[in-house]
């Protein structure tokens, strides 16, 4: 029996390179407190890119994905160029080139474990080597075209990719946020858009089962950005010269599209090690050997590199400790969110035919989320402080704050009694909240003495200042009211329930008490019906 259980492990046990891969995916995603709470990680280290392909918006992503920086960095090349993106990506390259997909990437090690699903394969074949160069174009197209014409033309963030095509952002960031039961009100938002992308998702899926890393060989367009590193990478896969003899055996075994090892195709997986018959091919870092066919070095390199590596494994586990430790409990980003403890909006349970997906799907939802506040039926002066328990919920009274606004003046809540109040989280790289602005702008125009609006930047700004961005825009001239939320506490956000899928609308009648309160873009005629239920509650 332990014979048959040493044999089984033996078969079954993951390799280094697998080990690699599930610590990367680990570390990536290492805020862990994200899959409990249904919330995206917003601390400072969500500026620093990762080197592989892992959502921004994954509950547990501790940093960004280069290719929506890149994309962000475009959108933004009419008034900043993308120095930092542009020179992660560079060093990344250098050191690592397409090592990154083979031992560094989250979406690689999915593909590779549903290619192990028992199936009949697809070999690959001039056709799979004609597919290939498809990720370049969709690089070309979807992640500089687009993103820098809309940059350029229209002052307006659309990271085409990930909007339109990215898998890693359906599995990681929707589905990995709305299997959640604290983001159910979500469901609501979703229209044909993420059908789309669920589709495509499904379908990449589906093709890596039957043909390797099918996202990675034809698709991925951070894949193709490495690949131009791969001819002087550090850290890959080197043939000896003086021992190959050309036989092909390692272009054979290679499940990618490559024509000779190492080259722009290449991941660096080591499979090729296994199948040299002349032990010609090792991994190395410059001129230090990190992995070598058995039997290709001295007992005394072996051993020497067998210590190397637990040195190694070493320091990994500990900075993977470190990494669990401050982004779960230390990080005072996630510190400051556990503290205010926020609990979800209770909303209209989302199923088809019920009054407020109707309602929402034909341009109405706020008549019906926002519920009916009586009026004041006793004569005399009306009054317009409330009795309503503190809070962010429906029916409750909005907590005090006040913020400095772009224009050099103040906002402050509690001055505002006797006035409707509309709040809009809203942040300079996400398309819906740009494109619904002017709409607020219109809404405050036509009933200028009765409403106020704030619209509220997160913290976590991008590569332009919100302040120079609105003045860039033009809106620096507008009725709407600008500000900035508090880097250190997040004050706005924390007191209306600020969620990080934005953006995010909150209605206050004249009494500051909250008629609604939800994540989502809003239509014109949504706002009208909102302003209109806000000023019939209270007169």
């Amino acid at each position: 029996m332990d014979n048959m259980n040493t044999t089984w492990w033996q078969r079954h046990r993951p390799g280094t390179r697998r080990l690699v891969q599930l610590y990367s995916a680990l570390l990536y995603n290492a805020h862990l407190k994200g899959f409990i709470d249904g919330e995206i990680y917003v601390g400072k280290a969500k500026y620093a890119c990762v080197p592989g392909f892992n959502c921004y918006s994954c509950p547990g992503a501790i940093g960004a994905c280069p290719l929506g920086s890149i994309q962000n960095a475009l959108a933004s090349s009419g008034h900043q160029a993308g120095w930092y993106v542009l020179g992660i990506l560079t060093l990344f390259g250098v050191i690592l080139g397409r090592t990154v997909c083979g031992w560094l990437c989250p979406l690689g090690l999915i593909q590779e474990l549903l290619h192990k699903i028992p199936t009949p394969k697809l070999r690959k074949t001039r056709v799979t080597r004609a597919l290939s160069t498809l990720k370049y174009i969709i690089l070309a197209v979807f992640v500089v075209a687009i993103p820098l014409w809309y940059g350029l033309k229209h002052n307006l963030p659309l990271p085409a990719f990930c909007k339109y095509i990215c898998p890693a952002g359906t599995l990681e960031g929707a589905m990995g946020l709305l299997s959640n039961p604290a983001n159910a009100e979500k469901f609501s938002m979703l229209g044909i858009l993420f059908t789309r992308k669920f589709v495509i998702m499904l379908v990449i899926g589906l093709a890596c089962v039957f043909c390797y890393r099918s996202f990675c060989r034809f698709l991925c367009p951070l894949g193709a950005v490495y690949g131009l590193f791969n001819r002087f990478n550090v850290i890959g896969v080197k043939v000896d010269s003086d021992r190959c003899n050309g036989c092909g055996s390692c272009v054979r075994a290679c499940g990618m599209d490559v024509r000779h090892v190492g080259d722009h195709e290449c991941i660096h997986c080591g499979r090729c090690m296994e199948v040299c018959g002349q032990k010609a091919i090792t991994l190395k870092a410059g001129s230090c050997t990190l992995k070598a066919p058995a039997g290709s070095s001295s007992e005394a390199e072996e051993q020497q590199r067998k210590k190397r590596g637990k040195v190694l494994w070493g320091l990994a586990l500990g900075l993977l400790y470190a990494a669990l430790l401050w982004f779960n409990f230390l990080d005072p980003a996630v510190k400051k969110r556990s503290s205010s403890n926020p609990a979800p909006i209770p909303q209209e349970e989302a199923v088809p035919g019920s009054p407020a997906v109707e309602a929402e799907e034909s341009g109405t939802a706020a008549a019906t989320s926002a519920p009916d506040v009586p009026a004041d039926e006793a004569p005399g002066p009306v009054s317009y402080e409330s009795d309503a328990p503190i809070g962010y919920e429906v029916g409750q009274q909005l907590a005090d704050f006040t913020t400095p606004t772009f224009d050099g003046g103040e906002f402050h809540l509690a001055e505002l009694r006797g006035k409707i109040v509309f709040i809009n989280l809203w942040a300079t790289y996400c398309t819906p909240c740009v494109q619904e602005l002017p709409e607020f702008e219109k809404l405050v125009e036509e009933h200028e003495d009765e409403l106020v609006i704030l619209a509220v930047h997160s913290s976590l700004t991008a590569d332009q200042e919100p302040e120079d961005y609105v003045s860039e825009k033009g809106w620096d001239s507008w009725k709407i009211l600008f500000a900035l939320d508090d880097e250190d506490e997040d004050t706005i956000f924390t007191t209306v329930n600020g969620s990080t899928t934005l953006p995010q609308t909150i209605v206050l009648n004249r009494r500051g008490e909250v008629l609604y309160n939800r994540v989502g873009s809003v239509t014109p005629e949504m706002l009208e019906a909102l302003y209109s239920q806000a000023d019939a509650s209270v007169p």
